[in-house]
């Protein structure tokens, strides 16, 4: 391993001393103010200004298609450094070869703050709490509770808190656990890490201590062999054979070979820089030394997860339940207002007046939502775990069901994530048992590390009936596979043919199978099978197998190659090629074409090659007329950028953050509603920013803990269950926010109106609550309620015209339903009198809970109700249930107390033809309503 040189540098005489005042100078001027801010006129306070007139207008607008600023930083930071010589990388990061003195290293440790992974600024739970208590229909429901129990109407006032509890306690809880996530990333860094300082203040001496990883600065030495982890960013400064693993950035177990005797151009990708290691890596192999240049938060690593933990933004669905809500606040304020003049200036009664305003206001409020929400979720979140799903954020039952893309990686989801073995081919492409044979042999008597491509040739071997007699063959030793060599050997012998009568003799081999390139390296010959011979090893054989493999590759396999050489002999022969391949699931086909008969599009994000991820698409009937690599898209502008995302259906080579932006591009660009399914902390960013992340129970902590669903097995056709119960989760909770909004407003006009023309109050408080209430509770079956097949046969999603073009639609035949009671009353039976009002109260009260009780059939379906479509038995068992009790009531001892009488069957009569009339001009109206609207404009 290479020492660093005992000689400072002329540049940093006085070791750390001088450094003080400018440990970041270098990369302050480099970094974060590049000089095109200057040339593009906008230095000094103007470019301050425009600079923040941009941030306020794109805040909130992560669309993906280009990098954050933090990550520009890190990226020119990183690429600075591979670029330069190693003079000029002590430079920059203000250090020396011996180290930095402890004295400084205290210094930069105050002024960076701790090496910890990520800046952790996350939310505190009480801001939790208040965001998730801060709902407007929670406020309006605490008020009218508030005000309930003024007026001594304490179950009603009881009912309401208990409802914003239940919403509150539920949201708080799911944001609490996501917030916690994140921090599951420091178990990466938490190792002594050994480092050179320097001491002593004449005669400068090295020493090599361990630090705990919190108390790596920039400019430490670090010093790592085998199993260590990269404590932060860090330059090579010398290495030995040295192999990294980046399988905590990338997902892919394929290992990385850095080198620091190089320097890099911009035309290599970030991760595959060679002489850069990033934090949280980690040594396979080799050794050497490296200078930190990035601790903390302004790490790669860092940066790109630094958005882990934090808020979502709203969803349509939330958005539009608010544009709702403050609709619903601003109807109560004028109704409420102008029936409580109203009232007092019919009977000079302030307090009664005003009880009828919080009554009319608690109609008015759908006080059942955060429950029905809930409910709706929670059945489909328990429907969910009997599929062998656990839903950890309610929230994501309804976002699978508005689900239109997809994003899997290919590993473990797609494929068995076991290799197969396919082929045993020689030089030419031509199956020879021969090859197979030795390469049966080494995995046999291997004993060391035992692989998966071990298990897959023996597989191979014993399915397909050859005899290859291992026991006539005996282990003299092995040589075992490491990351410098690529390969394995094994030695064995057999008895030869027999040379004389009586005379037996022992024959040794060395059987080499590993990386084709490192295999070839050390062969001499070449197995001509057909010429029972072997040919010299030339550069024009060699270029020949490579293009073979080149192709075999293309094809998606996986390949090793396979040598043998006789002890006696001191070449080693080439025999052939191996070829494995890591098959589809019998079940993703089937899976994925169900979900695209159901409107979900699937896109492979995966960090593997292309040609391996075109090869297992193609298999499982996903299109590969569009590809595109992760270090194609870093070339892209914004526009092209977007453009690409949409149409790729393979985005290979991705590293974490590109797939992050390759999920916000869809959400916010292409207006998707995107799942995301993965297992691995190199998926955890996009898990973590998609409308439903979902992982597996094998997968990584932090991918779980980030994660909405866990699939106890890795099997999609769980998602197509998953994506028909989200969209009947969606359908119901729909359901009742039209219902809700038609009827209430729909009573509260009605209300209104005939407050402006009778003598006295259309409803008493108590009745009008009484009738609330009923209806309220009536409602709790929608859950239960079943989905139309058309309806779950294509993604559903809130749009801000369908809703309120609905209600226009459908809302005034209620309150023309309620007019027409009305006007039957005042002039058949003669009930504007005040002397009227309690047979008045009575009919009104009846004609008002049936028409929100049997409201819920006409809007539920589009089909004609109870003859094309009958709702689910518990709807209707809801129905005839309030129906009856909203009317035997008029007729018991409560009935009396609360002010009813009794009313003529001939009203009853009325009450048929008006019903049938509201149920066939619903109809009309709800055919003209899909006719014009839904297939016209």
């Amino acid at each position: 391993m290479g020492r660093p040189k005992n000689s400072l540098l002329p540049s940093h005489n006085n070791t750390n001393l001088g450094l003080a005042e400018s440990s970041n100078g270098i990369r302050h001027h480099l970094v974060d103010h590049p000089s095109r801010d200057v040339e593009n006129g906008e230095a000094g306070f103007l470019g301050s200004v425009f600079g923040f007139l941009r941030q306020f207008m794109s805040r909130g607008k992560i669309d993906g298609g280009s990098r954050s600023e933090a990550e520009e930083k890190v990226y020119s930071w990183l690429y600075a450094l591979a670029k330069s010589n190693r003079d000029l990388v002590f430079e920059y990061v203000q250090s020396t070869e011996r180290g930095l003195s402890f004295a400084e290293a205290e210094r930069r440790l105050k002024e960076n703050g701790p090496n910890a992974p990520l800046d952790n600024t996350f939310l505190s739970w009480w801001h939790l709490l208040w965001s998730a208590f801060f709902h407007p229909f929670n406020i309006i429901l605490i008020v009218l509770s508030v005000l309930s129990y003024i007026t001594s109407d304490n179950p009603n006032g009881c009912i309401m808190l208990v409802l914003v509890f239940i919403s509150v306690s539920l949201r708080f809880y799911q944001e609490y656990s996501s917030s916690k996530a994140a921090m599951k990333l420091s178990e990466f860094v938490r190792c002594p890490i050994k480092v050179q300082r320097c001491a002593g203040r004449v005669v400068q001496t090295e020493l090599v201590v361990q630090v705990d990883q919190k108390d790596i600065v920039p400019g430490d030495i670090v010093i790592f062999e085998p199993g260590d982890l990269f404590p932060g960013d860090v330059r090579l400064l010398s290495s030995t054979h040295l192999v990294v693993s980046q399988a905590s950035l990338t997902g892919e177990s394929v290992t990385t070979e850095k080198t620091a005797d190089i320097q890099e151009d911009d035309s290599t990708p970030l991760l595959d820089l060679r002489n850069i290691c990033f934090m949280g890596t980690n040594v396979v192999s080799g050794c050497g030394t490296g200078l930190v240049v990035s601790t903390g938060s302004k790490t790669y690593m860092s940066t790109v997860f630094s958005s882990l933990g934090k808020q979502k933004p709203p969803n349509d669905f939330e958005k539009g339940v608010r544009r709702i809500s403050y609709v619903l606040v601003g109807v109560m304020l004028v109704v409420v207002t102008i029936i409580i003049l109203t009232v007092f200036l019919t009977s000079r009664n302030l307090s009664e007046s005003f009880l009828f305003g919080i009554s009319v206001a608690c109609a008015l409020t759908p006080q059942m939502l955060p429950l029905i929400v809930n409910t709706c979720l929670a059945k489909g979140a328990l429907a969910m775990a009997k599929d062998r799903c656990v839903v950890k954020s309610l929230t994501a039952i309804r976002d699978m069901g508005s689900m239109d893309i997809l994003c899997i990686d290919k590993t473990g989801t797609l494929t068995m994530n076991q290799a197969i073995m396919v082929d045993h081919l020689d030089s030419w492409g031509t199956q020879r048992e021969e090859v197979l044979r030795f390469a049966f042999l080494n995995s046999y008597f291997k004993m060391e590390q035992k692989y998966p491509l071990d298990d897959a040739i023996l597989a191979h071997v014993y399915t397909n009936g050859f005899r290859f007699q291992p026991s006539k063959w005996a282990k003299v030793n092995e040589i075992p596979f490491d990351f410098i060599r690529r390969r394995v050997s094994v030695i064995i012998e057999t008895e030869s043919a027999a040379t004389g009568r009586n005379k037996k003799s022992l024959e040794r081999f060395m059987v080499t199978k590993g990386a084709l390139e490192e295999v070839l390296k050390v062969c001499s010959y070449i197995d001509s099978f057909d010429n029972g011979g072997i040919i010299p090893f030339s550069f024009e054989e060699c270029q020949r197998i490579l293009n073979l493999s080149e192709e075999i590759s293309n094809e998606g396999l996986r390949i090793i190659g396979v040598a043998i050489k006789k002890i006696a002999m001191s070449d080693m022969v080439f025999l052939g090629l191996i070829t494995f391949y890591d098959p589809p699931k019998d079940t993703a086909k089937q899976a994925l074409w169900r979900l695209a008969e159901k409107g979900v599009k699937a896109k492979v994000l995966t960090g593997d090659s292309l040609s391996l991820a075109i090869k297992v698409c193609r298999e499982v009937g996903i299109r590969t007329t569009h590809v595109i690599t992760g270090p194609e898209l870093e070339l892209m502008d914004q526009e092209s950028f977007h453009e690409t995302v949409h149409r790729a259906t393979v985005l290979a080579r991705l590293t974490p953050s590109q797939k992050l932006r390759v999920v916000q591009s869809l959400q916010m660009v292409g207006n998707h509603i995107v799942g995301f399914l993965g297992d691995g902390i190199n998926d955890s960013l996009a898990l973590d920013a998609a409308n439903v992340g979902i992982s597996v129970d094998s997968g990584a902590s932090v991918a779980k803990d980030l994660s909405d669903i866990i699939l106890l097995e890795k099997d999609l056709n769980v998602l197509v269950t998953g994506v028909e119960r989200g969209r009947a989760t969606f359908g119901n909770t729909m359901k009742y926010i039209k219902l809700s909004v038609i009827a209430n407003v729909g009573s509260v006009l009605s209300l209104l109106i005939a407050t402006l023309f009778l003598q006295f109050e259309p409803l008493t408080p108590r009745q009008l609550l009484a009738q609330n209430f009923l209806y309220s509770i009536g409602q709790i079956a929608i859950p239960w309620d079943k989905m139309e097949e058309d309806y779950i046969k294509k993604p559903q999603k809130w749009s801000q015209k369908d809703l309120p073009i609905f209600i226009l639609w459908n809302g005034p035949l209620c309150t023309l339903c309620d007019v027409a009671t009305l006007m039957f009353l005042w002039f058949y039976y003669n009930a504007d009198q005040v002397s009227q009002d309690v047979f008045f109260r009575s009919g009104w009260f009846i004609e008002g809970l049936l028409m929100q009780t049997l409201i819920i059939h006409l809007i539920r379906t589009e089909k004609i109700p109870f003859i094309q479509e009958v709702a689910a038995w518990p709807v209707i068992l809801s129905t005839v249930v309030i129906s009856s009790i909203g009317i035997a009531i008029q007729f018991t001892i409560i009935g009396s107390v609360m002010g009813f009488g009794t009313v003529p069957l001939s009203y009853f009569g009325f009450l048929v033809v008006l019903f049938l009339g509201y149920f066939t001009i619903g109809q009309v109206i709800k055919r003209l309503y899909i006719l014009v609207y839904k297939r016209w404009l």
